[in-house]
């Protein structure tokens, strides 16, 4: 970053006292809501007029920061995005962006760097709220391809014929056509996201859901799938090693590769 001209500081101040616009990228609500809030944070910033929040933090937390910052005369566009890294080094991420159109505005051109926007409402925490469910799905998918593909093995089913039928018929999905045949099926296991991540999106997306008065049977059976998952074996763990979680407890004879 420095030599592409970036100038480094070792606070949140050194970044909000100089710069009017300011982006962020965080791992969970907590740790959102200190640097937006907090003690020497972006609310207390003498130049930041807009921060925009590239974080899967969930709409609770956008809202709340949202608010407070708004008080300060500091917008909060709320623009979490999805694609993986290597959408992020493809400038290809879909970027979900929700806040004040006046601000939205400002930073588009600064947006459309990472992506393709969808545009989703006035209302930072909207685009949160479909971030959140894109990622409940991916997820899902994913964990129910990783049973499919495990039982398909131990009947004796070739791997590569199996994901190249499914990949061609109603079955599949990102999963199956993206991730198992990047990481999966080579063996690398390297989508670039924690279990842990996961865990974190499928349980605020399943609090949103539920908040709305909808009923969340195949979302919190995903969330416990994953959850064991991350406790038994790490979470630490890129995604895709479901796959051999589930080899795992499926027994003798389930597995392609060490």
């Amino acid at each position: 970053a420095r030599q592409a001209g970036a100038t480094a500081t070792d606070s949140i101040a050194g970044v909000v006292d100089r710069a009017p616009v300011v982006f962020t990228s965080l791992p969970s609500p907590s740790v959102f809501t200190e640097v937006a809030l907090g003690e020497g944070g972006v609310k207390d910033g003498k130049a930041v007029r807009i921060m925009v929040d590239l974080s899967t933090v969930g709409s609770r937390a956008t809202r709340h920061a949202a608010a407070a910052l708004l008080a300060k005369g500091i917008d909060l566009v709320d623009a979490p995005v999805s694609g993986g890294a290597a959408g992020a080094r493809q400038a290809t991420l879909a970027v979900m962006v929700a806040g004040r159109p006046e601000a939205v505005e400002q930073v588009r051109d600064l947006l459309e760097i990472f992506g393709k926007l969808f545009m989703v409402g006035p209302e930072p925490g909207q685009a949160q709220l479909l971030k959140l469910l894109n990622n409940m799905l991916s997820s899902t998918a994913f964990a129910i391809t990783s049973e499919a593909f495990v039982a398909g093995v131990k009947g004796g089913l070739d791997p590569q014929v199996m994901m190249a039928a499914i990949n061609a018929g109603s079955g599949r999905s990102g999963a199956s056509q993206d991730k198992f045949m990047k990481q999966v099926l080579p063996g690398t296991f390297d989508f670039g996201f924690p279990i842990a991540s996961v865990c974190k999106d499928i349980g605020l997306a399943i609090q949103e859901c539920e908040a709305l008065g909808v009923p969340m049977w195949v979302g919190n059976t995903a969330r416990q799938l994953w959850n064991l998952a991350g406790k038994q074996d790490g979470m630490e763990r890129d995604m895709t090693e479901l796959v051999r979680s589930i080899e795992h407890w499926a027994g003798p004879g389930s597995g392609i590769g060490p």
